[in-house]
């Protein structure tokens, strides 16, 4: 709760939680439930899987009252969901994934080919954003830290930005200091 309200305070328009149980950053469907309950009216929460079976992410999203889901390496199994669906795809994928898109995708997220944090050339991956954009907001994730986060705006003016590591103090512990500068650093591009 710390951690969501923090980022929320910092002006964060969503927060996501993880339910890949293999990651530090798992959290139960019943806490998310609880945590999203003590959020203000508005915020997105994402729930965010990895592989999973289509009936056990809409199960999973329906207890914890998460607004969206977010699927990563979930390709062709896509759920039947009253949510918001954001789908994850590595940066050097982008170009052949927009006909793989179901119609109800809300925005395509960009990120390293692994998924785990790490940053892609974003230089590389201005035609796929453009490409995709064309059908679906872009967001970026992925190596993403406070210091580099108005480049990377800079370069490829995504929609939005998502980030994870880039503002933790440890696998799965934020450090409220980096999510304020994180945030005031995105705002700032957008107050230009």
């Amino acid at each position: 709760m710390e951690d969501a309200l923090v980022a929320v305070e910092a002006g964060a328009d969503a927060v996501g939680f993880v339910f890949y149980e293999k990651s530090p950053r798992f959290v139960g469907a019943e806490v998310v439930r609880e945590i999203v309950r003590g959020l203000p009216a508005g915020v997105e929460t994402v729930g965010v899987f990895l592989n999973e079976e289509p009936g056990r992410i809409a199960e999973t999203a329906e207890l914890a009252g998460v607004s969206a889901v977010q699927l990563h390496g979930t390709r062709g199994k896509w759920p039947v969901t009253q949510k918001k669906l954001f789908v994850a795809v590595p940066a050097g994928e982008l170009m052949r994934s927009v006909g793989d898109m179901p119609p109800n995708v809300s925005a395509v997220f960009a990120d390293s080919s692994n998924g785990t944090g790490g940053a892609f050339d974003w230089r590389d991956a201005w035609t796929g954003v453009r490409a995709v954009e064309q059908h679906f907001p872009v967001v970026v994730a992925g190596g993403l830290t406070p210091e580099n986060v108005m480049e990377m705006m800079s370069v490829l003016e995504p929609w939005g930005v998502d980030v994870v590591s880039g503002v933790e103090r440890e696998p799965g512990k934020k450090d409220p200091e980096k999510v304020r500068a994180f945030v005031a650093a995105v705002r700032s591009v957008g107050e230009k």
